[in-house]
């Protein structure tokens, strides 16, 4: 049972990693390979309103999505959107990135193999990653600009889309912990955490939300 307390927490994470951009036409899409095919049909959405003409998915498999994703996020991702419409020729699948950090690094050298020139990307992720990814691109590719982009919904329908609550509340207290952890490690650029975000997501922690954290001396983003 996850209490008043711990929801309104949650809410308070999930509105501070919306970054609140708005969608607008980019050289490249980045969709961020998770367990979350909503990155692939709101990645589709924006392809069909014209925000971009080549997306790169990026994602090997993870703990999480092993079993429901077994050829690799990025590969499940490029075979929903051309379900929904997208030509196959502007898909490129980056498949080997197990976590944020090298999703930004492969789809930098997927793309500058392939000679795309790049002077912005629309940055398509879960909604409450929006944050902890824009500042991962910002220090990993600091040359272009960044636009980042999610499924707008609520946090209770995003929820009831993973049907599985625990799993989500988790996934945020991990990204929150990100946030304020890597930067000092370089993984991230620097950001200014409120104390209510801060004092949230140490409540979370305490009560147990903890299966996505990391060592303090975690390497990777």
């Amino acid at each position: 049972m996850i209490s008043v307390q711990a929801w309104s927490d949650a809410q308070k994470l999930w509105d501070f990693q919306q970054m609140g951009h708005e969608p607008r036409p980019c050289s490249v899409a980045v969709g961020l390979g998770s367990h979350d095919l909503g990155v692939a049909d709101t990645t589709a959405d924006l392809y069909h309103r014209s925000m971009f003409p080549l997306v790169v998915f990026t994602g090997a498999t993870s703990r999480t999505t092993q079993e429901r994703m077994p050829r690799g996020e990025a590969e499940h991702y490029r075979e929903r959107t051309v379900e929904l419409g997208v030509p196959a020729g502007a898909i490129l699948v980056e498949p080997n990135a197990r976590n944020t950090g090298d999703n930004i690094r492969f789809s930098r050298a997927i793309l500058e193999e392939r000679h795309v020139p790049v002077s912005s990307v629309l940055l398509i992720s879960k909604p409450y990653e929006e944050r902890r990814s824009y500042a991962t691109a910002r220090k990993l590719w600091p040359g272009v600009e960044w636009v980042c982009a999610s499924t707008p919904m609520t946090l209770p329908e995003y929820v009831d889309s993973i049907g599985d609550a625990r799993l989500v509340l988790d996934m945020m207290v991990g990204a929150q912990q990100r946030l304020m952890i890597y930067p000092r490690q370089g993984f991230m650029i620097e950001q200014e955490i409120p104390d209510a975000i801060r004092a949230a997501f140490e409540r979370l922690r305490d009560r147990g939300f903890t299966s996505r954290l990391v060592p303090e001396s975690a390497d990777q983003a």
